[in-house]
């Protein structure tokens, strides 16, 4: 992962001061350092200690009189001591009239707030470590009392946290064996495991540490996937990145990205609409060492039809080879400055008041939290799966090599190949905020669509009638819940799926996950994920297994963690899956 993920989560040059590795740095020190040392204390000892300092403070009345005073007097003196921070900041706090005579009432009263600066910051360490009632005290006037202390922590500040925490924790492995070790456990013998890798370079938040970049990584999923032993139960993905296969066509060698073993990312020839990979990176992964999809992160800072990923989509698609995707609202994307070409969308087009329907859709989200969801949007994947809108795509692509393999005439004229079967799983089903939306929009007209034609589900491009409705797409893509837009592409193309990862912990979405499994279609195409170890946050992977399985019947826990992966998982090349 590349070092300054809280880039954009926190101002400039704060952020610099929190790097990713010295989070992992401080994990790997304690459990490798302090750890073993702390072995051989007597931890039980030091416990009781403890419990009798603390059972002799409760029982004796006036030492609780002098350490509640204590705890009060180091509030107040706490709370000058930040106001008079916060307010050298922030106008708003220095202005207010009554809180500043309060304030100069308490110093004048009340002489706690020392000037020594290392004395100050003793006092409030030792009421936000031994007092927490007044902790929690100063937090709340604190967050009513400014409005730069309200804004942070916000919640995706306090989500991301948690994330670095959480890799800290499972960072301390040297190698990526470690963690798949530690994951197999949690479950019963004989299961198989999805296996994706990501490559972060591009989402402009630092460079990788060397010897920790992609390539790297790849290899260590090799060397798992060729051991006999796990090769049964390991089914690992081949990222791709479109961004690095583009680099690597620039003429200038010193806008390349390294290679492993000399080979680019991607080669390719076709012959009457068939993609044959050449030697190359990806071929070398896919076809020689057996790796079982393709994995993409469009949220990183691309769409997924991107001109790059087209030729591998159609050999995808020839192949049945799955291809698994991030389609919901995370915490991890690209961290840089929006584009001037992500202002309008590539393919769909709104009104503008007019009825010509010329004009791209505006996309007009200025933070990154927010506009990097139109790559994750999943109308996006109508732009593969429907040959109008991919017509669009290739139309667009200026590469001659692109149009002749979907066999590209024209704008009017249909493709001779498309992408109609491509083997798809949307990641996370759009995410479990999206599913409480489905919930509460019980008046929307699309939402209904669901219940009243659960063979199709939303029609995308014509009213209910079958007639076209141009500015439909564009309302679908602005006011639909994402829980609907996913269900019904699952109900419309044979070979999309959608998986439960992440999204699995909220067991408010369960009930709703048994009324999906009721339907026929959905029940044949939802895959039961965890997304570890990033789902640790919520839950252990033996308790998200544990309330799944309470949830479901035993019917619908086979359905969706052991049929419909197997055929998820097939493809031409590598045949059936053996678990």
């Amino acid at each position: 992962m590349p070092p300054f993920l809280a880039k954009t989560f926190l101002p400039w040059p704060v952020y610099l001061l929190l790097p990713l590795s010295m989070v992992v740095g401080l994990f790997r020190f304690w459990y490798k350092k302090i750890a073993p040392r702390l072995k051989g204390i007597d931890a039980r000892k030091i416990h009781e200690k403890i419990y009798r300092i603390r059972m002799f403070i409760q029982r004796t009345g006036l030492i609780r009189i002098a350490v509640f005073i204590i705890g009060v007097v180091l509030t107040i003196s706490t709370f000058l001591i930040l106001f008079d921070l916060i307010a050298g900041i922030d106008h708003q706090v220095r202005d207010q009239s009554n809180l500043t005579r309060i304030r100069t009432w308490l110093s004048h009263n009340i002489p706690i707030a020392p000037a020594s600066i290392p004395l100050r910051i003793a006092i409030v360490l030792t009421l936000f470590i031994f007092f927490k009632s007044g902790r929690n005290v100063i937090l709340f006037l604190l967050k009513k009392l400014s409005s730069i202390v309200g804004a942070l922590p916000g919640p995706k500040s306090k989500e991301l946290a948690k994330r670095y925490l959480n890799i800290g924790r499972f960072a301390f492995h040297d190698t990526q064996k470690g963690t798949w070790e530690q994951l197999q456990a949690q479950y019963p013998p004989g299961s198989g495991f999805v296996v994706l890798p990501m490559d972060m370079e591009y989402m402009e938040a630092g460079s990788l540490k060397t010897g920790f970049e992609y390539f790297n990584q790849m290899e260590g999923l090799k060397k798992i996937k060729t051991n006999a032993a796990e090769n049964k139960f390991f089914y690992p993905f081949v990222f791709l990145e479109p961004r690095r296969i583009a680099d690597e066509k620039q003429p200038d060698h010193k806008k390349k990205k390294p290679v492993l073993g000399g080979k680019v990312q991607l080669e390719w020839t076709s012959d009457n609409g068939t993609v044959t990979l050449g030697d190359c990176f990806i071929g070398d992964y896919i076809e020689k060492h057996k790796f079982s999809g393709f994995k993409i992160y469009p949220a990183l800072g691309y769409y997924p039809f991107d001109k790059e990923l087209l030729a591998l989509w159609k050999y995808a698609a020839d192949n049945s080879i799955p291809i698994l995707t991030h389609c919901i609202r995370g915490n991890i994307y690209f961290r840089g400055t929006k584009k001037k070409e992500w202002d309008k969308h590539p393919v769909f087009v709104q009104a503008d008041g007019d009825e010509d329907f010329t004009h791209r859709l505006a996309l007009m989200e200025i933070k990154n939290s927010d506009f990097i969801n139109n790559f994750t949007h999943p109308m996006n994947y109508l732009c593969l799966l429907e040959e109008t809108l991919l017509r669009k795509v290739v139309g667009s692509c200026a590469d001659p090599k692109i149009q002749g393999l979907f066999g590209y005439k024209n704008l009017d004229t249909p493709l001779l190949y498309n992408l109609s079967h491509l083997k798809l799983c949307l990641g996370h089903f759009g995410g479990d905020d999206e599913w409480n939306r489905y919930m509460e929009l019980d008046r929307d007209q699309y939402t209904r669509q669901l219940v009243k034609d659960p063979v199709k589900g939303i029609p995308f491009f014509t009213n209910n009638e079958g007639e076209p409705r141009k500015g439909k797409p564009e309302q679908l893509w602005k006011n639909t819940d994402w829980y609907s837009i996913i269900c019904s592409i699952m109900l419309q193309f044979d070979h999309v799926y959608a998986d439960l990862s992440y999204i699995v912990h909220n067991q408010d979405i369960h009930p709703l996950l048994k009324q999906t499994l009721l339907n026929p279609k959905l029940k044949r195409r939802t895959l039961f994920g965890t997304d570890f170890y990033v789902v640790r946050n919520h839950n252990s992977e033996k308790s998200l297994l544990a309330n799944t399985i309470d949830h479901l019947s035993k019917e619908d826990f086979d359905q969706i963690a052991r049929i419909n992966p197997r055929e998820f998982l097939w493809n031409k090349l590598h045949g059936p899956v053996m678990i």
